[in-house]
Protein backbone atom coordinates (compact mmCIF):
# COMPACT_ATOMS: atom_id res chain seq x y z
CA UNK A 1 0.00 0.00 0.00
CA UNK A 2 1.18 3.51 -0.75
CA UNK A 3 2.39 5.74 2.05
CA UNK A 4 -0.40 7.14 4.20
CA UNK A 5 -0.51 10.89 3.38
CA UNK A 6 -2.60 11.70 6.47
CA UNK A 7 -0.56 10.02 9.17
CA UNK A 8 -1.13 11.73 12.53
CA UNK A 9 -3.63 14.19 11.01
CA UNK A 10 -6.79 14.79 13.02
CA UNK A 11 -9.96 16.80 12.72
CA UNK A 12 -11.24 17.81 16.13
CA UNK A 13 -14.79 18.97 16.76
CA UNK A 14 -15.69 20.90 19.93
CA UNK A 15 -19.47 21.35 19.82
CA UNK A 16 -21.82 23.18 22.18
CA UNK A 17 -25.48 22.22 22.00
CA UNK A 18 -28.31 23.41 24.27
CA UNK A 19 -31.58 21.62 25.00
CA UNK A 20 -34.57 22.68 27.07
CA UNK A 21 -36.58 20.00 28.92
CA UNK A 22 -35.33 16.60 27.72
CA UNK A 23 -34.24 13.14 28.77
CA UNK A 24 -31.90 12.42 25.87
CA UNK A 25 -30.28 9.31 27.32
CA UNK A 26 -31.83 7.24 30.10
CA UNK A 27 -30.12 5.16 32.79
CA UNK A 28 -31.38 1.84 34.16
CA UNK A 29 -34.26 3.50 36.08
CA UNK A 30 -35.32 5.80 33.26
CA UNK A 31 -33.68 8.95 34.62
CA UNK A 32 -31.39 11.20 32.53
CA UNK A 33 -27.80 9.98 32.75
CA UNK A 34 -25.41 12.06 34.84
CA UNK A 35 -21.73 12.16 35.77
CA UNK A 36 -19.72 14.01 38.39
CA UNK A 37 -17.16 16.28 36.72
CA UNK A 38 -15.06 18.74 38.68
CA UNK A 39 -17.00 17.92 41.81
CA UNK A 40 -20.43 18.83 40.43
CA UNK A 41 -23.15 16.70 38.86
CA UNK A 42 -23.49 17.13 35.12
CA UNK A 43 -26.01 15.91 32.57
CA UNK A 44 -24.55 13.21 30.33
CA UNK A 45 -25.30 11.51 27.04
CA UNK A 46 -23.18 8.45 26.37
CA UNK A 47 -20.93 8.31 23.35
CA UNK A 48 -22.64 5.07 22.31
CA UNK A 49 -26.02 6.80 22.21
CA UNK A 50 -24.91 9.64 19.98
CA UNK A 51 -22.81 7.38 17.74
CA UNK A 52 -25.77 5.15 16.92
CA UNK A 53 -27.86 8.13 15.89
CA UNK A 54 -25.00 9.47 13.79
CA UNK A 55 -24.87 6.13 11.96
CA UNK A 56 -28.60 6.25 11.28
CA UNK A 57 -28.39 9.88 10.13
CA UNK A 58 -25.54 8.97 7.79
CA UNK A 59 -27.80 6.35 6.26
CA UNK A 60 -30.55 8.97 5.79
CA UNK A 61 -27.97 11.16 4.05
CA UNK A 62 -27.21 8.37 1.58
CA UNK A 63 -23.93 7.19 3.10
CA UNK A 64 -23.46 3.40 2.77
CA UNK A 65 -23.36 1.78 6.20
CA UNK A 66 -23.13 -1.77 7.48
CA UNK A 67 -25.19 -3.66 10.05
CA UNK A 68 -24.38 -3.82 13.74
CA UNK A 69 -26.08 -6.96 14.95
CA UNK A 70 -26.01 -10.14 16.97
CA UNK A 71 -27.93 -11.90 14.18
CA UNK A 72 -25.01 -12.75 11.90
CA UNK A 73 -26.58 -16.17 11.52
CA UNK A 74 -29.64 -14.71 9.82
CA UNK A 75 -27.61 -12.50 7.46
CA UNK A 76 -25.55 -15.45 6.20
CA UNK A 77 -28.58 -17.71 5.91
CA UNK A 78 -30.50 -15.15 3.84
CA UNK A 79 -27.49 -14.50 1.58
CA UNK A 80 -26.94 -18.23 0.95
CA UNK A 81 -30.65 -18.77 0.24
CA UNK A 82 -30.56 -15.95 -2.33
CA UNK A 83 -27.66 -17.72 -4.05
CA UNK A 84 -29.54 -20.99 -4.35
CA UNK A 85 -28.88 -22.90 -1.15
CA UNK A 86 -31.74 -25.01 0.13
CA UNK A 87 -32.99 -24.46 3.68
CA UNK A 88 -30.78 -27.10 5.30
CA UNK A 89 -27.68 -25.90 3.45
CA UNK A 90 -28.34 -22.24 4.27
CA UNK A 91 -28.92 -22.97 7.94
CA UNK A 92 -25.86 -25.21 8.22
CA UNK A 93 -23.62 -22.63 6.54
CA UNK A 94 -25.04 -19.86 8.72
CA UNK A 95 -24.42 -21.82 11.91
CA UNK A 96 -20.82 -22.56 11.00
CA UNK A 97 -19.98 -19.04 9.84
CA UNK A 98 -21.65 -17.49 12.88
CA UNK A 99 -19.54 -19.73 15.12
CA UNK A 100 -16.47 -17.83 13.89
CA UNK A 101 -17.93 -14.72 15.50
CA UNK A 102 -19.86 -16.32 18.37
CA UNK A 103 -18.34 -16.96 21.72
CA UNK A 104 -20.17 -19.89 23.28
CA UNK A 105 -21.69 -18.91 26.59
CA UNK A 106 -20.73 -21.01 29.56
CA UNK A 107 -23.56 -23.19 30.76
CA UNK A 108 -25.37 -22.92 27.44
CA UNK A 109 -25.77 -26.25 25.73
CA UNK A 110 -27.30 -26.99 22.40
CA UNK A 111 -30.57 -28.54 23.56
CA UNK A 112 -32.43 -27.89 20.36
CA UNK A 113 -34.05 -24.75 21.66
CA UNK A 114 -33.98 -22.24 18.80
CA UNK A 115 -35.87 -19.49 20.60
CA UNK A 116 -34.44 -15.98 20.83
CA UNK A 117 -31.74 -15.82 23.45
CA UNK A 118 -30.31 -19.26 22.80
CA UNK A 119 -26.54 -18.92 22.39
CA UNK A 120 -26.55 -20.94 19.15
CA UNK A 121 -27.85 -18.21 16.84
CA UNK A 122 -26.57 -15.03 18.37
CA UNK A 123 -23.10 -13.61 18.83
CA UNK A 124 -22.01 -12.71 22.33
CA UNK A 125 -21.78 -9.05 21.31
CA UNK A 126 -22.99 -6.71 18.61
CA UNK A 127 -20.71 -7.05 15.61
CA UNK A 128 -20.35 -4.86 12.56
CA UNK A 129 -20.61 -6.50 9.16
CA UNK A 130 -21.14 -4.90 5.79
CA UNK A 131 -23.38 -6.50 3.17
CA UNK A 132 -20.42 -6.67 0.83
CA UNK A 133 -18.62 -8.85 3.39
CA UNK A 134 -21.68 -11.07 3.85
CA UNK A 135 -21.96 -11.41 0.07
CA UNK A 136 -18.28 -12.39 -0.22
CA UNK A 137 -18.72 -15.16 2.32
CA UNK A 138 -21.93 -16.41 0.70
CA UNK A 139 -20.35 -16.46 -2.78
CA UNK A 140 -17.40 -18.47 -1.49
CA UNK A 141 -19.82 -20.94 0.08
CA UNK A 142 -21.74 -21.17 -3.19
CA UNK A 143 -18.53 -21.96 -5.08
CA UNK A 144 -17.83 -24.65 -2.46
CA UNK A 145 -21.28 -26.24 -2.98
CA UNK A 146 -22.45 -24.67 0.28
CA UNK A 147 -19.99 -26.67 2.31
CA UNK A 148 -17.92 -24.99 5.04
CA UNK A 149 -15.12 -27.54 4.64
CA UNK A 150 -12.74 -25.63 2.42
CA UNK A 151 -9.60 -26.98 0.85
CA UNK A 152 -6.66 -25.27 -0.78
CA UNK A 153 -3.62 -26.29 -2.75
CA UNK A 154 -0.29 -25.88 -1.01
CA UNK A 155 3.10 -26.31 -2.68
CA UNK A 156 5.69 -27.95 -0.42
CA UNK A 157 9.40 -27.16 -0.30
CA UNK A 158 9.96 -30.09 -2.66
CA UNK A 159 7.72 -28.48 -5.22
CA UNK A 160 4.93 -30.96 -4.69
CA UNK A 161 1.34 -29.74 -4.74
CA UNK A 162 -0.83 -30.96 -1.88
CA UNK A 163 -4.47 -30.40 -1.10
CA UNK A 164 -5.09 -29.51 2.52
CA UNK A 165 -8.04 -28.41 4.59
CA UNK A 166 -8.28 -24.79 5.61
CA UNK A 167 -10.07 -23.72 8.77
CA UNK A 168 -13.27 -21.77 8.21
CA UNK A 169 -12.02 -18.93 10.41
CA UNK A 170 -8.89 -18.60 8.27
CA UNK A 171 -10.97 -18.79 5.08
CA UNK A 172 -13.20 -15.95 6.26
CA UNK A 173 -10.20 -13.88 7.26
CA UNK A 174 -8.70 -14.39 3.80
CA UNK A 175 -12.01 -13.56 2.14
CA UNK A 176 -12.58 -10.33 4.02
CA UNK A 177 -8.96 -9.23 4.09
CA UNK A 178 -8.93 -5.48 3.65
CA UNK A 179 -12.52 -4.79 2.60
CA UNK A 180 -13.52 -1.69 0.69
CA UNK A 181 -15.64 -0.03 3.36
CA UNK A 182 -16.16 3.00 1.12
CA UNK A 183 -18.69 0.87 -0.80
CA UNK A 184 -21.03 -0.26 1.94
CA UNK A 185 -19.51 0.15 5.38
CA UNK A 186 -18.31 3.70 5.99
CA UNK A 187 -19.58 3.43 9.56
CA UNK A 188 -17.32 0.40 10.15
CA UNK A 189 -14.36 2.46 8.95
CA UNK A 190 -15.37 5.28 11.27
CA UNK A 191 -16.38 3.41 14.41
CA UNK A 192 -14.32 0.23 14.10
CA UNK A 193 -15.06 -3.44 14.71
CA UNK A 194 -13.93 -5.84 17.40
CA UNK A 195 -14.27 -9.60 17.02
CA UNK A 196 -13.00 -11.21 20.22
CA UNK A 197 -12.63 -14.63 18.64
CA UNK A 198 -10.88 -13.55 15.45
CA UNK A 199 -8.59 -10.60 15.97
CA UNK A 200 -7.67 -10.51 12.28
CA UNK A 201 -11.21 -9.28 11.56
CA UNK A 202 -10.83 -6.28 13.87
CA UNK A 203 -10.96 -2.78 12.40
CA UNK A 204 -9.48 0.14 14.31
CA UNK A 205 -12.04 2.93 14.48
CA UNK A 206 -11.07 6.30 13.00
CA UNK A 207 -13.44 8.39 15.11
CA UNK A 208 -13.26 8.75 18.88
CA UNK A 209 -16.11 10.19 20.92
CA UNK A 210 -16.28 11.52 24.44
CA UNK A 211 -19.47 11.33 26.44
CA UNK A 212 -21.37 14.58 26.00
CA UNK A 213 -21.48 16.43 29.33
CA UNK A 214 -23.19 19.59 30.44
CA UNK A 215 -20.84 22.52 30.93
CA UNK A 216 -22.68 23.37 34.14
CA UNK A 217 -24.16 21.81 37.24
CA UNK A 218 -27.43 19.96 36.69
CA UNK A 219 -30.08 18.60 39.03
CA UNK A 220 -32.62 16.23 37.56
CA UNK A 221 -36.22 17.31 38.10
CA UNK A 222 -39.36 15.18 38.31
CA UNK A 223 -42.51 15.66 36.28
CA UNK A 224 -45.64 14.24 37.88
CA UNK A 225 -48.30 13.48 35.31
CA UNK A 226 -51.78 12.04 35.02
CA UNK A 227 -53.57 10.50 32.05
CA UNK A 228 -57.31 10.46 31.41
CA UNK A 229 -59.38 7.61 30.01
CA UNK A 230 -61.54 8.79 27.09
CA UNK A 231 -64.26 6.23 27.87
CA UNK A 232 -64.24 6.58 31.63
CA UNK A 233 -67.55 7.89 33.08
CA UNK A 234 -66.32 8.64 36.60
CA UNK A 235 -64.11 11.65 37.38
CA UNK A 236 -60.42 11.20 38.13
CA UNK A 237 -57.29 10.15 36.34
CA UNK A 238 -56.88 6.69 34.90
CA UNK A 239 -53.12 6.67 35.33
CA UNK A 240 -50.49 8.57 37.31
CA UNK A 241 -46.75 8.54 36.98
CA UNK A 242 -43.51 10.50 37.20
CA UNK A 243 -40.66 11.14 34.76
CA UNK A 244 -37.27 12.70 35.39
CA UNK A 245 -35.83 15.33 33.05
CA UNK A 246 -33.30 18.12 32.93
CA UNK A 247 -32.15 20.89 30.64
CA UNK A 248 -28.53 21.37 29.68
CA UNK A 249 -25.91 22.90 27.41
CA UNK A 250 -23.76 19.98 26.32
CA UNK A 251 -20.13 19.94 25.31
CA UNK A 252 -19.39 17.27 22.71
CA UNK A 253 -15.83 16.34 21.72
CA UNK A 254 -15.17 14.19 18.66
CA UNK A 255 -11.82 13.47 17.04
CA UNK A 256 -11.50 12.01 13.55
CA UNK A 257 -8.16 10.37 12.79
CA UNK A 258 -7.74 11.01 9.06
CA UNK A 259 -4.78 8.65 8.79
CA UNK A 260 -6.81 5.77 10.20
CA UNK A 261 -9.81 6.67 8.04
CA UNK A 262 -7.63 6.76 4.93
CA UNK A 263 -6.28 3.32 5.82
CA UNK A 264 -9.72 1.83 6.57
CA UNK A 265 -11.14 3.15 3.30
CA UNK A 266 -8.04 2.14 1.34
CA UNK A 267 -7.79 5.79 0.31
CA UNK A 268 -11.11 5.65 -1.54
CA UNK A 269 -13.90 8.26 -1.44
CA UNK A 270 -12.43 10.14 1.51
CA UNK A 271 -14.16 13.51 0.74
CA UNK A 272 -17.57 11.83 0.47
CA UNK A 273 -17.10 9.90 3.71
CA UNK A 274 -15.98 13.06 5.46
CA UNK A 275 -18.98 15.03 4.21
CA UNK A 276 -21.48 12.40 5.38
CA UNK A 277 -19.82 12.09 8.76
CA UNK A 278 -19.57 15.83 9.44
CA UNK A 279 -23.18 16.52 8.46
CA UNK A 280 -24.46 13.61 10.54
CA UNK A 281 -22.29 14.71 13.45
CA UNK A 282 -24.14 18.03 13.61
CA UNK A 283 -27.61 16.78 12.65
CA UNK A 284 -27.96 13.57 14.68
CA UNK A 285 -30.03 13.70 17.86
CA UNK A 286 -30.54 11.11 20.59
CA UNK A 287 -33.92 9.44 20.16
CA UNK A 288 -35.09 9.00 23.77
CA UNK A 289 -38.47 10.57 24.63
CA UNK A 290 -38.63 12.47 21.35
CA UNK A 291 -42.41 11.91 21.22
CA UNK A 292 -43.04 13.52 24.61
CA UNK A 293 -40.20 16.03 25.03
CA UNK A 294 -39.00 16.65 21.48
CA UNK A 295 -35.33 17.40 21.98
CA UNK A 296 -34.81 18.76 18.48
CA UNK A 297 -32.19 21.48 19.03
CA UNK A 298 -29.30 21.58 16.58
CA UNK A 299 -25.78 22.79 17.28
CA UNK A 300 -25.21 26.24 18.71
CA UNK A 301 -21.49 26.77 18.40
CA UNK A 302 -18.36 24.85 17.59
CA UNK A 303 -14.64 25.09 17.13
CA UNK A 304 -13.07 22.79 14.56
CA UNK A 305 -9.35 22.18 14.25
CA UNK A 306 -7.38 20.35 11.60
CA UNK A 307 -4.23 19.46 13.50
CA UNK A 308 -1.31 17.13 13.81
CA UNK A 309 -0.42 15.92 17.27
CA UNK A 310 -2.09 14.66 20.42
CA UNK A 311 -5.86 14.90 20.85
CA UNK A 312 -7.13 17.79 22.98
CA UNK A 313 -10.44 17.69 24.85
CA UNK A 314 -11.75 20.52 27.05
CA UNK A 315 -12.54 19.07 30.51
CA UNK A 316 -14.86 21.86 31.76
CA UNK A 317 -13.49 21.05 35.19
CA UNK A 318 -15.04 24.26 36.55
CA UNK A 319 -18.79 24.31 35.94
CA UNK A 320 -19.90 27.50 34.20
CA UNK A 321 -22.63 29.62 35.75
CA UNK A 322 -25.50 31.32 33.92
CA UNK A 323 -24.98 34.89 32.87
CA UNK A 324 -27.44 37.29 31.26
CA UNK A 325 -30.07 34.61 31.50
CA UNK A 326 -28.24 31.76 29.82
CA UNK A 327 -25.44 29.20 29.84
CA UNK A 328 -24.40 29.21 26.20
CA UNK A 329 -22.38 32.43 26.17
CA UNK A 330 -20.28 31.63 29.27
CA UNK A 331 -19.82 28.10 27.88
CA UNK A 332 -18.50 29.53 24.59
CA UNK A 333 -16.14 31.84 26.44
CA UNK A 334 -14.85 29.03 28.65
CA UNK A 335 -14.31 26.71 25.66
CA UNK A 336 -12.55 29.29 23.49
CA UNK A 337 -10.38 30.49 26.38
CA UNK A 338 -9.31 26.95 27.24
CA UNK A 339 -8.43 26.05 23.65
CA UNK A 340 -6.54 29.32 23.10
CA UNK A 341 -4.58 28.78 26.31
CA UNK A 342 -3.60 25.24 25.34
CA UNK A 343 -2.59 26.36 21.86
CA UNK A 344 -0.38 29.02 23.40
CA UNK A 345 1.16 26.57 25.85
CA UNK A 346 1.70 23.83 23.28
CA UNK A 347 3.46 26.11 20.78
CA UNK A 348 4.70 24.09 17.84
CA UNK A 349 3.32 20.90 19.43
CA UNK A 350 -0.23 22.13 18.83
CA UNK A 351 0.29 21.36 15.15
CA UNK A 352 -2.53 23.54 13.87
CA UNK A 353 -3.14 23.44 10.14
CA UNK A 354 -6.56 25.09 10.07
CA UNK A 355 -9.14 26.42 12.53
CA UNK A 356 -12.82 27.07 11.90
CA UNK A 357 -15.43 28.76 14.09
CA UNK A 358 -18.89 27.51 13.25
CA UNK A 359 -22.25 28.72 14.54
CA UNK A 360 -21.56 32.40 15.14
CA UNK A 361 -24.25 34.82 13.94
CA UNK A 362 -24.85 34.45 10.19
CA UNK A 363 -21.52 32.79 9.54
CA UNK A 364 -20.70 30.00 7.11
CA UNK A 365 -23.16 27.14 6.52
CA UNK A 366 -22.43 23.52 7.29
CA UNK A 367 -21.74 23.02 3.57
CA UNK A 368 -19.08 25.73 3.79
CA UNK A 369 -17.60 24.04 6.85
CA UNK A 370 -17.41 20.67 5.10
CA UNK A 371 -15.74 22.23 2.06
CA UNK A 372 -13.23 24.10 4.23
CA UNK A 373 -12.26 20.92 6.09
CA UNK A 374 -11.98 18.97 2.84
CA UNK A 375 -9.73 21.65 1.32
CA UNK A 376 -7.49 21.77 4.40
CA UNK A 377 -7.07 18.00 4.34
CA UNK A 378 -6.50 17.93 0.60
CA UNK A 379 -3.67 20.42 0.97
CA UNK A 380 -2.00 18.14 3.50
CA UNK A 381 -2.36 15.22 1.10
CA UNK A 382 -0.60 17.19 -1.63
CA UNK A 383 2.40 18.10 0.52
Amino acid sequence: MEKNPYQNLRVEFHILQSFPVTCLNRDDVGAPKTAVVGGTTRARVSSQCWKRNIRLTMKDLGVPIGSRTKLIHQMIEDACAELGADTDQAQACAAQVASVFIKEKKGKKDDGDDSEGNGSDKSDALIFLSWEEVKKIALALQENNFSTEFQEEKVTKNGEAKIQKIKLEKKIQNLLGKPDFSRDGVDIALFGRMVAQAAALNVEGAASFSHAISTHKVTNEVEFFTALDDLQTEPGSAHMGALEFNSATYYRYVCLDMGQLWENLAGQHLPQALEGFVKALYLALPSARQATQSGACWWEFSKVFVRKGQRLQAPFDTAVKPRNGGLLEPSKEALCAYLAKKEQQAGSLFGKIAEFTFGEDNGPSIDDLVLSIQNAIQEVGHE
